[in-house]
């Protein structure tokens, strides 16, 4: 019952916040459209429940309404869902949400895997060489102050020009959001062992490697996957920006394209809703394993 007053209750209350907003928001940008509906239909007889009614059922909102998006979600994200044990893959269309945030999640996770192990690997550098630090490290501080929306077409477009279209263009665009964090947590943390504990390393006449896999790697560990929730968030965000000016067919921002293009605002917030599921699902997982890595190694997540 305590965790429920102090955990469950408060999210449940700021959610119903959320909802009730939600539909105000949604009634007030929408019944402008709807009065006039009423005022060209010479309907005199409307009462503030038909309005309200009618606000919240429009086929193309300004702001849907929330079961509008709930009942999208479930027919495009979760009700394929049901199909596949009897018709197997043939259940996820070009129509549903799983198969366009498959295209996405395919991207986003090719394009993390690159940008933590290049992220791992500068930093390594970085805390070995002061070249690397003074030379390279602002480079990479630098290179996030340029917005991906001018980058991202670049990039298609270069790739495009040697032949390379699809899943990598997308993959390095997440690949060059999500290294950033993990090169900067990753230095923090490969310094985060103090002065006395690195001097009792060169007392026991430690190599570099042996300081660095007993020492630095273990204290950069915690570091690291904070760093690792932060980048593969931001690793969505770039596979979704990397399919938005190449008029692709599939994926997430395909379907916010999609969806802007033919004025479906409903597809586009299911669209939206089914990015940030994944982002949370992506976080969590690596969640899970920090947790279980930290738990053998003796120290609390």
């Amino acid at each position: 019952m305590n965790a429920f007053r102090h955990h469950v209750l408060p999210v449940l209350t700021i959610v119903l916040g959320i909802v009730i907003a939600w539909y105000v928001g949604s009634v007030a940008l929408n019944s402008a459209w709807q009065l006039g509906v009423y005022e060209r239909a010479d309907n005199t007889e409307w009462t503030i429940t038909d309005l309200w009614t009618d606000t919240l059922n429009q086929n193309r909102p300004v702001l849907p309404s929330p079961h509008q998006v709930a009942v999208e979600f479930w027919n495009t994200g979760i009700a394929p869902l049901g199909d596949l044990p009897e018709r197997g893959m043939r259940a996820i269309s070009p129509r549903t949400l799983i198969y366009h945030a498959w295209v996405t999640l395919s991207a986003t996770l090719l394009g993390f895997a690159i940008g933590t192990a290049t992220g791992i690997l500068l930093a390594v550098a970085i805390i070995h060489s002061k070249a690397m630090d003074k030379s390279v490290m602002p480079w990479v501080i630098a290179s996030q102050t340029v917005p991906i929306l001018a980058i991202a077409p670049m990039i298609i477009v270069v790739l495009a020009s040697i032949g390379l279209k699809g899943l990598i263009p997308k993959a390095l665009i997440s690949t060059y959001l999500s290294f950033f964090p993990v090169v900067v947590g990753m230095v923090k943390g490969f310094r985060a062992p103090e002065a006395i504990q690195l001097d009792l390393m060169r007392t026991y006449n430690a190599s570099s490697a042996q300081t660095f896999w007993k020492l630095r790697w273990p204290s950069a560990v915690p570091y690291l996957f904070t760093s690792m929730k932060v980048a593969v968030a931001i690793s969505l965000v770039g596979a979704i920006v990397g399919e938005l000016p190449t008029g692709a067919i599939a994926g997430l921002g395909a379907r916010l394209l999609a969806g802007s293009y033919y004025g479906q605002t409903v597809q586009i917030w299911s669209a939206l809703f089914m990015a940030a599921i994944l982002a949370a699902t992506l976080v969590g997982l690596i969640g899970v394993a920090e947790r279980r890595v930290t738990k053998r190694m003796g120290v609390s997540a």
